[in-house]
């Protein structure tokens, strides 16, 4: 029992993460060009013929830009609500086998147990999923504005923890986005910055917590650097010393994480 985990790739460009257990093999979002998609599972070690479906958080092109290419060409069952299937880019197209999942009601596929929950972007009903595999338990959750107490609750005992850091504050401010779209971020419908991210890990934090991968990150405002100091500066010492951070990359897939 246990779970595999590689984020692919994560950020504004595209985002997709690999997920495995003994008997399944998942793509969360499909971001990526179909091509770009293969090649990143490819120095994973992962071919996608092997994979066993995709589950879609939301429907914003850099979570499904890969999609309908994947899903036809390797017949792969497609896990999302209903608006999210209502809302895909046209150019995403026919899916082949859909699954329709129902936001807070959790479902299975094979020996991985989903709840899909609710969280706050502007997509049409966006949602965080809790993966649990025997002891192990993973959070994905990025692509939110605010994190309110279900999200809390549904990111609990997680052994890892994969979540939104996209902006600095400032950077944000005096970045060159125009005003309407700053603002957008700066919503509970748009994007979790730096100091957010680490009051999220600070309520969720337990003993079975070992590692929060960073995601989502903007290269237009934010940094490693900025990010990490942040971290440092808001985390409690206790926190920092137990917990491994590391950042997801939109260039290169994380090396994979194996979790007994």
């Amino acid at each position: 029992m246990g779970i595999t985990l590689s984020v692919l790739a994560s950020g504004s460009r595209g985002n997709s993460i690999y997920l495995a257990t003994e008997r399944v093999r998942l793509l969360i979002d499909a971001g990526l060009s179909g091509r770009e998609t293969q090649r990143r599972l490819a120095t994973v070690g992962v071919n996608p013929k092997d994979l066993d479906g995709i589950i879609v958080t939301h429907e914003h092109l850099d979570h499904v830009r890969g999609l309908g290419s994947l899903a036809r060409r390797y017949k792969l069952p497609v896990y999302l609500n209903q608006l999210t299937h209502a809302h895909l880019p046209e150019s995403v197209g026919r899916l082949g086998e859909k699954v329709e999942f129902a936001t807070g009601r959790s479902f299975s596929v094979g020996d991985i147990a989903i709840h899909p929950f609710a969280i706050s972007h502007d997509a049409a009903d966006p949602v965080g999923f809790a993966l649990v595999n025997g002891s192990v338990k993973v959070g994905v959750c990025t692509d939110l504005g605010a994190a309110t107490n279900l999200v809390h609750r549904h990111l609990e005992n997680c052994s890892i923890l994969v979540l939104e850091a996209n902006h600095d504050v400032e950077m944000l401010k005096n970045g060159p986005y125009p005003w309407p779209v700053k603002q957008r971020i700066r919503s509970r419908f748009g994007h979790l910055s730096n100091e957010q991210s680490v009051k999220v890990v600070s309520e969720v934090v337990s003993d079975r917590l070992s590692e929060v991968i960073l995601a989502h990150m903007s290269e237009t405002n934010n940094s490693s650097e900025m990010v990490l100091k942040t971290f440092a500066s808001m985390l409690p010492g206790h926190m920092r010393e137990r917990l491994k951070i590391t950042l997801a990359s939109q260039h290169r897939p994380a090396d994979p994480i194996i979790l007994l």
